[in-house]
C-alpha cells in the first residue's frame, strides 16, 4: 500500500509540470496566430496604397490621353516579423507599360506640329473646297484628342461652317502643373513617386496593431514586378528597388500625436537601388 501511494504521488508531481506547460503552449500558439493575423492586414493595407497610387496617375495620365490602360497586373505583398529587427514588407509593385510612357513623350513632343503641318499642306495643295472642308474637319477632330491643348472659338464645327470660310479658333497650349510635367518627362519616375506616397501614408496610418517596438523598424522593399521586355529595342525601364522604413519610435510619436503627419513622412527613410 505504501508503495502504490509513493507512485501515486511520484506520479501527479511529474503530471503537473506537463499540466502547467500545456496552457503556456497553447498561449504561445495564440500569439503567434495573432501576430501572423496582424501582418497580414498589414499587406492588405499596402496592396490597397499600390492599387490608390497607381489610381492617381491613371487620372493624370486619362486627362492627358483619355484612353491610356498603363498597368502590368496587380501588386503582391508578403510580410515577415524579424526577431531582433521589427517588421519587413516585400511589395511586388505593377509596371508601367513602356508603350504608354513612348506615346505620352511622344505627344508632348510633338505638341501639335504634325497637325499643322497637315493643315498648312492642305490649304496650301487641297483645291476642291469640299475636299479641304473634311480634310479640315478630320484635323479639328484630332485635335480634340491631343493632350494638353484645348479648342477656342465655335465648339460647334462643321464641314459646312469651314467651307463658307467661317473662322475656326485655333488650339491653344493649357497650363500643366508640376505633375503633370514629371509624368510627361518622366513617366516611370511619376508612377514611383505616386506609389512611394502611397506606401509612406499606409505604414503611417495602419503599422499600429503591428506592436513595433520603439527601437525596432518597419521596413518596405517596393520592387518592380515584371523585367524589361526582350522584345521592346531599347528598353531603358530596369528593375528598381525602393527601400522605406521608419522607425517605430517615430510611429509612436505620429500615433500619440508629438508628430504631425507631414513631420511622420519626413522621418521615413527612402532608399533606392
Amino acid at each position: 500500500m505504501k508503495r502504490l501511494i509513493i507512485g501515486l504521488f511520484v506520479m501527479g508531481a511529474l503530471a503537473a509540470p506537463a499540466a502547467a506547460q500545456a496552457p503556456r503552449a497553447g498561449g504561445l500558439e495564440e500569439a503567434q496566430a495573432q501576430a501572423r493575423y496582424k501582418v497580414f492586414v498589414m499587406e492588405g493595407a499596402l496592396e490597397r496604397a499600390v492599387q490608390n497610387g497607381a489610381a492617381v496617375l491613371s487620372r493624370q495620365v486619362r486627362a492627358l490621353s483619355p484612353d491610356a490602360m498603363f498597368l502590368t497586373g496587380g501588386a503582391q505583398v508578403r510580410g515577415f516579423r524579424l526577431e531582433g529587427y521589427g517588421v519587413f514588407f516585400d511589395v511586388e509593385v505593377p509596371a508601367l507599360r513602356p508603350t504608354v510612357a513612348w506615346t505620352l513623350r511622344a505627344m508632348v513632343d510633338d505638341n501639335g506640329a504634325s497637325v499643322e503641318r497637315l493643315r498648312a499642306y492642305i490649304r496650301k495643295e487641297v483645291q476642291d473646297p469640299r475636299e479641304r472642308a473634311d480634310l479640315e474637319l478630320a484635323l479639328r477632330n484630332l485635335e480634340v484628342q491631343m493632350p494638353g491643348r484645348v479648342l477656342t472659338g465655335d465648339s460647334q464645327v462643321s464641314a459646312q461652317t469651314v467651307a463658307a470660310g467661317q473662322a475656326v479658333g485655333a488650339p491653344r497650349q493649357v497650363q500643366l502643373g508640376p505633375a503633370d510635367r514629371l509624368l510627361l518627362a518622366d513617366p516611370n519616375a511619376a508612377y514611383t513617386k505616386a506609389v512611394q506616397n502611397a506606401l509612406t501614408d499606409a505604414m503611417l496610418e495602419n503599422s499600429g496593431p503591428l506592436g513595433i517596438g520603439a527601437d525596432e523598424w518597419l521596413t518596405i522593399a517596393a520592387r518592380d514586378g515584371e523585367a524589361p521586355s526582350q522584345l521592346v529595342p531599347g528598353d531603358a525601364y530596369d528593375l528598381s528597388t525602393t527601400v522605406l522604413r521608419v522607425k517605430g519610435s517615430d510611429l509612436a510619436a505620429y500615433r500619440a500625436g508629438r508628430l504631425s503627419l507631414e513631420d511622420a513622412r519626413k522621418k521615413v527613410e527612402v532608399k533606392e537601388f
